[in-house]
């Protein structure tokens, strides 16, 4: 690996940067308190063409790789909007990675120049409630009818359904009993987020207020046929195209916000005088800082590594799950010494801290806990016994 930074690369951080620092801390705090979508950041985004940077170039997008969606997301997360900054243009990047492997050319016409464009807002309708991370325990189900589905089920953590007009859907259409592999018999399915027939419940929650969560009920949504992906029941192995990506995109932004919280802190400790000195003057104050940069650093680096496998068409599942696992850690423990740091302070929204905490903290939940990663690890790396 080159650890040189390209001037494709920097053009991108650049390009991105000029966006980005155009709406400032006091305009995420509003949407940390209002819970409005950003709206005016997505379209600014997407004017710059930043939403399709992954999408292929004859559909509208730019047709770049992982990496280059990682060094895009790193920097839409370092300048104080956090997850809410990066999951309004995260969810563009790989959700609908499926369409564009899998998709007729006619689908990928029809549908990826809107999202692109910004004119067409997505959203996920993949966990369930009593699934969870065992994806083949999905209930939803599409019964075939003539001309299409009809499709009876719920959701949870359905990110932008308040917003989106269209939903990605992963359903059943062969039930679980029936199936020879519990993997068999789950199809996806893109579609109008019908509201006649769905039902959206916002989830209040600690973080990202702007981009919002939701549980979903379905009750007899027809889907025609032309809006199915891919065949019928092989839907479970397309979305395994987008697992790798999606880690290591959280694990960026992550990465991003505790370098964010942890240039906070420094530049408070420089600054804050107590005792006729600057507290960072004083090793207990110095020592914590120095380790969270030692552990973003690192978790950087396994990023970029994570992205170079993919992008080169080598395997690189443990070394992406990794990147999300101390990625999600180190961004996680930086802004809480970052709280640290800023003493009673820390505790005010005035100095922003407390706000990249509240943001980050979802990076060690989702989309995968850190408990599944180190069985994985634990499974496919060191061959140990199955766990689960």
């Amino acid at each position: 690996m080159d650890f040189s930074v390209s001037d494709d690369h920097r053009a991108i951080r650049d390009g991105v940067s000029a966006v980005v620092r155009s709406f400032d801390d006091e305009y995420w705090l509003a949407r940390d308190e209002d819970g409005e979508f950003p709206r005016a950041f997505h379209t600014a985004m997407a004017d710059a063409g930043w939403l399709g940077i992954t999408m292929p170039a004859d559909y509208g997008g730019a047709g770049l790789g992982v990496t280059e969606a990682v060094i895009m997301l790193h920097e839409v997360a370092s300048h104080g909007g956090g997850m809410a900054a990066a999951s309004t243009v995260h969810i563009n990047l790989f959700g609908p990675h499926p369409i564009v492997v899998f998709g007729t050319h006619e689908q990928r016409q029809r549908w990826l120049p809107r999202l692109v464009e910004g004119k067409d807002q997505c959203c996920f309708g993949f966990t369930e409630p009593d699934a969870g991370l065992n994806t083949t325990a999905i209930k939803t189900f599409a019964q075939k009818v003539p001309g299409g589905y009809v499709v009876h089920g719920q959701k949870v953590w359905t990110s932008t359904a308040q917003v989106a007009n269209k939903i990605m859907l992963l359903t059943r259409t062969t039930k679980l009993e029936d199936c020879k592999r519990p993997t068999d018999g789950i199809t996806i399915f893109y579609t109008d987020l019908d509201r006649s027939k769905i039902e959206v419940h916002r989830i209040p929650k600690m973080g990202r207020k702007a981009v919002d969560s939701n549980s979903i009920f379905i009750d007899g949504l027809f889907i025609p046929e032309e809006d199915r992906v891919g065949e019928e029941g092989k839907g479970f192995s397309y979305i395994l195209h987008s697992l790798n990506p999606e880690r290591l995109l959280v694990a960026a932004e992550a990465v991003a916000i505790g370098q964010d919280a942890l240039r906070r802190a420094s530049k408070y400790a420089r600054e804050r005088v107590v005792f006729d000195r600057p507290i960072g003057q004083n090793q207990g104050i110095q020592h914590p800082l120095a380790e969270r940069w030692m552990a973003l650093e690192a978790a950087w680096a396994m990023v970029m590594k994570g992205a170079w496998l993919y992008d080169n068409q080598q395997p690189c599942g443990a070394e992406a799950n990794t990147a999300k696992f101390l990625g999600a850690r180190a961004g996680f423990d930086s802004c809480m010494q970052a709280v640290l740091t800023h003493g009673g302070f820390g505790y005010a929204k005035e100095y922003h801290v407390e706000r990249l905490l509240r943001e980050v903290t979802v990076t060690r939940i989702a989309p995968v806990t850190e408990q599944l990663i180190l069985s994985f690890i634990a499974e496919k790396v060191l061959d140990l016994p199955k766990s689960y």
